[in-house]
């Protein structure tokens, strides 16, 4: 049995990382009636990747370690406090002889890696005489100063990196969205400085087209409302919308059937209204701004329904948010078409940032021009001192023979009378 999707798992690594196999449920009419569902083999979901630079770690560590009863017992029965703590990372020392062999290779692994980027980034710098034990220590998800042993301290700084990076891991990506879409407004209006008038009238003028094309789309319901999960209930499980009930709904969408909603199960919720704003094949639609949008849903239901801010949605948490006003009568939703993503002065501030950036890359591309043309300037000089040598030596042969001198070698030497 895999490790459940729960709030312990959250807290251990990451909710989002979890090796487990989530089984479908089958969906059908009579599922209305069904008050305890069972899962059925099925479609398996691939873990997400968490967004961390050592996502494929983290991944590994967790596979190894749930193949530990000892361990896997332990941690379904430890709190949330417990784990956070570190204390449940003293449990490593009792797992298998054969788990912390596996763990010590996959530290192993881990550091080498860690070592080949400081060392690619230090070549690309030109930098020489390189302290990779000192340079180690900005990675906080493992012990460097052991690099050949998996112990529990390694754990414990897992265990806190990635606890304390996924829950920054949304602000990164809100910042990541907004310099996205900095950078496709510098990108357009450097584009029309290169136009004459008449082509930049006809620019503008298309601009303005899709924008008005993509903003007009159906209404979008609010996220997590009664009239946005009847739409699901409907169109995507099949179902009767007079015969809706939350906990039917629950249980329908809760694939793993581990009693949680997680963030890619409450996200995957929000498919039908994203259809309604966004289609790959349409140039006005940016994906990019689909994902942003799902975001945003996922975070406001979250906000609402996740009372105990733990990133997951119990059944409780769940039926409580549709006795709320808020479930039946809820405000309009704002798309991301409505809204403005950044401001003149911020625009501006980043386009200063992309020019010295842009300074500092030419200043480097020069340098490396003149170092080539330095390189090149050797090597010619080379090439011809190397001329002049040959030239020298035909000469010195041709002396010879005039002489009657029998020929030198190609190193100079004499070559013997025969």
């Amino acid at each position: 049995m895999r490790w459940r999707t729960s709030l312990q798992q959250y807290y251990f690594l990451s909710a989002t990382c979890l090796l487990i196999t989530l089984e479908a449920v089958p969906i059908d009419i009579d599922k209305t009636k069904v008050q305890n569902t069972q899962p059925v083999e099925s479609a398996k979901i691939e873990p997400p990747d968490t967004g961390l630079y050592y996502d494929e770690y983290l991944k590994q560590v967790i596979d190894v370690l749930e193949t530990d009863k000892h361990f896997r017992e332990k941690l379904q029965k430890a709190d949330i406090e417990e784990i956070k703590s570190g204390r449940l990372s003293k449990e490593l020392d009792l797992v298998s002889h054969h788990v912390r062999t596996k763990l010590d290779e996959l530290k192993r692994q881990e550091v080498g890696r860690l070592r080949m980027l400081i060392k690619a980034k230090l070549d690309s710098l030109q930098d020489i005489g390189m302290d990779h034990q000192a340079l180690l220590k900005q990675f906080d998800h493992l012990n460097h100063m052991n690099p050949d042993k998996f112990e529990s301290t390694d754990l414990d700084m897992l265990i806190k990196a990635a606890t304390s990076d996924l829950e920054h891991y949304d602000k990164t990506r809100h910042e990541e969205f907004k310099k996205y879409e900095m950078m496709k407004e510098h990108e357009r209006r450097e584009y029309l400085k290169t136009l004459n008038e008449e082509k930049r009238k006809e620019e503008e003028s298309k601009f303005e087209e899709m924008k008005k094309k993509h903003e007009n789309h159906p209404k979008v319901n609010h996220p997590g409302s009664k009239d946005q999960l009847k739409e699901v209930w409907e169109e995507t499980d099949g179902l009767d919308p007079n015969d809706f009930d939350p906990k039917t709904f629950f249980k329908l969408h809760d694939v793993n059937n581990d009693g949680f909603l997680d963030e890619q199960e409450l996200e995957a919720l929000f498919t039908k209204e994203l259809e309604k704003v966004y289609d790959a094949q349409n140039e006005e639609d940016d994906m990019v701004e689909m994902e942003e949008e799902r975001l945003r849903m996922r975070e406001h239901v979250m906000s609402e329904v996740d009372t105990n801010k733990d990133r997951l949605v119990t059944l409780e948490e769940f039926l409580k948010a549709t006795e709320k006003k808020e479930f039946l009568e809820p405000d309009s939703w704002e798309t991301l078409d409505q809204q403005q993503f950044f401001t003149e002065e911020e625009l501006k501030e980043y386009e200063n940032i992309i020019a010295l950036q842009e300074d500092e890359l030419k200043k480097k591309a020069d340098e490396l021009q003149k170092q080539k043309e330095e390189l090149q300037r050797q090597h010619d000089q080379l090439e011809a001192q190397k001329q002049e040598y040959h030239q020298a030596i035909q000469q010195m042969e041709q002396k010879k023979l005039q002489q009657g001198i029998a020929p030198s070698g190609t190193t100079g030497e004499l070559k013997p009378h025969i």
